[in-house]
């Protein structure tokens, strides 16, 4: 375990008195000692406990009901074990958010979490044979906090906005994903019967393409419209590629030749997709809203500390390439990290940090799948922005590129870089300015 240790540490996932206390990134937590641990085995409707001392010796077990009364009990369990001495337990379990822990905190119970795969690990200290039930488990859990505490994370709640900002930006993840999966079915019935509209929107996935389908639904109704309609779709939603004229000539191309009532069958699919289209992305413009609502709020709150000239979220919207959307994924998906100025650990995190294999000689890097894929997708795109905004982000990418490196190799060498000066601005309290930097950090257009 020595090497799993050291290499826990290399990736600064070590004891607590490293971690920077506080979102001023000053000072640190001294490191706490306990006297008995607690793992904690969580299923869909029940939770496997089990308590240790310092020595290793089971204290209790029991398993309680994942309701209102059962976390009481359990934590009254716990506390009644201890005699009420909460200071000295230390509770872990697998997932770091949820009821129990948020309970556990609640009542002042220090709780650490573990990574799944790291738990298979220490399970194979107990076991040679692969066993595996919810008992064992909670008390590898237990008893690994006890002997290398080093390899768990302590776990803090978020205040309420971080909490709203992370369901808001999940919801819209999800909203963008349901709503690419109908624009897909509904192209896939263009390309079936009516290719001409894909000539005008190669995704068909924008609402003035849905208007206009809706005022020509079957090819033979392009002859009829009028070129008023077209020009007034077109102003609705700010179309300036293309001419009304032009928007005819492309409708009115040859049709493809149909079984009968085809088309119509295909129509009326498309007919019943983009209800559900348009309510998917009034549902994503609403949610980006409420997001951007909650950004304001904490920008136009009172500083965090003395000393301070601005708040993190001002600091990280000021950065090049950051929308409200990057910004709230950001602060909701890796709010510790953040708070605690911790490079290393967000950016492994964010998987930007690759994993290095080495074997005598041979040594391999790969990039890194064992990541938040949320925030992994915000880092990507605040990277893919960052070029159109940032002369010097620009200048980086294709230093890379040049070296012969790939397009995402380079992405990910360009979101280090952006996150290594995210964390010097935090750790400063400086907002992002172009002339601090010199001129090839100017913006371009």
């Amino acid at each position: 375990m020595g090497s799993l240790r050291r290499a826990t540490e290399r990736q600064y996932r070590g004891d607590e008195a490293s971690r920077q206390a506080g979102r001023g990134g000053g000072g640190h937590r001294e490191p706490q000692t306990f006297k008995y641990y607690v793992g904690i085995d969580w299923a869909s409707d029940s939770y496997q406990v089990c308590m240790v001392d310092d020595a290793g010796g089971v204290l209790g077990e029991k398993r309680f009901d994942h309701s209102g009364d059962g976390i009481r009990q359990c934590i009254e369990w716990l506390m009644q074990l201890v005699g009420g001495d909460v200071d000295e337990i230390a509770v872990t379990i697998e997932i770091p958010h949820g009821a129990m822990v948020e309970s556990l905190i609640e009542n002042n119970l220090t709780v650490f979490a573990i990574n799944p795969k790291q738990m298979d690990r220490f399970r194979d200290r107990h076991t040679v044979a692969g066993a595996k039930d919810d008992d064992l488990d909670a008390f590898v859990m237990a008893d690994s906090l006890r002997t290398d505490r080093s390899c768990f994370r302590r776990v803090d709640v978020d205040e309420p906005a971080i909490l709203r900002l992370r369901e808001l930006s999940r919801m819209e993840q999800d909203l963008q994903t349901d709503r690419n999966r109908l624009a897909n079915q509904l192209w896939e019935q263009l390309r079936r019967y009516y290719p001409q509209m894909l000539n005008l929107s190669p995704a068909a996935n924008e609402a003035w393409l849905w208007d206009l389908w809706e005022a020509a639904p079957l090819p033979g109704d392009a002859s009829a419209l009028k070129l008023a309609k077209v020009k007034a779709i077109l102003r609705a939603h700010r179309i300036r590629r293309f001419t009304a004229e032009q928007v005819l000539e492309q409708l009115r191309q040859p049709a493809l030749r149909l079984a009968p009532g085809a088309a119509e069958a295909a129509s009326e699919h498309v007919q019943m997709l983009l209800p559900r289209l348009r309510l998917l992305q009034q549902q994503g413009q609403a949610t980006v809203k409420r997001i951007r609502g909650i950004l304001d709020e904490f920008c136009a709150a009172p500083r965090e500390c003395e000393g301070r000239e601005h708040r993190d979220e001002e600091i990280l919207l000021s950065l090049p390439g950051i929308g409200p959307v990057i910004a709230a994924t950001m602060l909701a998906e890796a709010s510790q990290p953040l708070r605690d100025r911790d490079y290393q650990a967000l950016r492994i995190y964010a998987g930007a940090a690759p994993v290095t294999r080495r074997s005598g000689k041979r040594k391999v890097i790969l990039m890194r799948y064992a990541c938040n894929q949320r925030l992994r997708n915000a880092l990507y795109h605040w990277s893919r922005t960052s070029m159109q905004k940032d002369a010097r982000a620009k200048q980086h990418y294709a230093e890379l590129r040049r070296r012969g490196h790939s397009h995402g190799r380079a992405l990910r060498g360009l979101a280090d870089r952006n996150l290594a000066m995210l964390m010097s601005m935090l750790k400063s309290g400086t907002v992002y300015s172009p002339e601090k930097r010199g001129t090839a950090g100017a913006q371009v257009g």
